[in-house]
């Protein structure tokens, strides 16, 4: 039963890695994200003929390494006009790639890294995992509607920036929780010997 279980995952991993058009992926991203990211990019090309990719590797560049020479290697793989979102978190660096220097104004570059950065450089108890899945789509999907919004149109798939409401009730919701809790196994217990003496 297991050993079909996992045959059945290998086979399923193994259809949408080759089904893969707009993620570029060292087994960084998790597949749910990739599906997010696929979904944003189709959209993005049938509405604009854009191409918007993320490239996230594992390679070791180094410290002063030209990203376009890296992207290099994978150019069979990328049509033009191109948009990338390489991530190297081994080298900690993220950059948006063009293949057309005019396509750098059809976008806020620092805006659109921001969402990354921002998620990837917080300090809490989500895994490395959840981190890069959140921060590549939520930077993938502002560069779609920045892209998209230069050729006048607007994406349905992407993650709209009026949810961010969502993000903050989640992340209150979060902190509530935690502070219950703490006061359910440590405060509530220290409370209790204080005012009735030690038990």
């Amino acid at each position: 039963m297991i050993y079909a279980a996992r045959v059945t995952l290998l086979a399923l991993l193994l259809t949408f890695s080759l089904q893969a058009h707009y993620l570029l992926n060292d087994h960084l991203i998790s597949p749910k994200a990739a599906e997010v990211i696929e979904k944003i990019g189709s959209e993005l090309q049938s509405k604009t003929g854009i191409h918007a990719y993320v490239i996230a590797s594992n390679d070791v560049l180094k410290k002063r390494a030209n990203l376009y020479e890296y992207v290099k290697k994978y150019q069979g793989k990328l049509r033009e006009p191109w948009v990338a979102i390489l991530f190297l978190p081994n080298v900690k660096r993220l950059g948006i790639l063009v293949s057309d220097p005019s396509m750098k104004s059809w976008y806020r570059d620092g805006e659109v890294k921001k969402y990354a950065i921002d998620i990837l450089g917080s300090r809490d108890s989500n895994s490395l995992q959840s981190k890069y899945d959140v921060a590549i789509v939520q930077a993938y999907s502002e560069l779609a509607d920045e892209l998209a919004a230069h050729k006048g149109v607007k994406l349905k798939n992407t993650i709209k920036s009026e949810g961010g409401w969502i993000i903050t009730l989640i992340r209150w919701m979060v902190y509530l929780g935690s502070v219950l809790v703490f006061w359910v196994y440590f405060g509530r217990p220290i409370y209790r010997r204080i005012r009735y003496g030690k038990q």
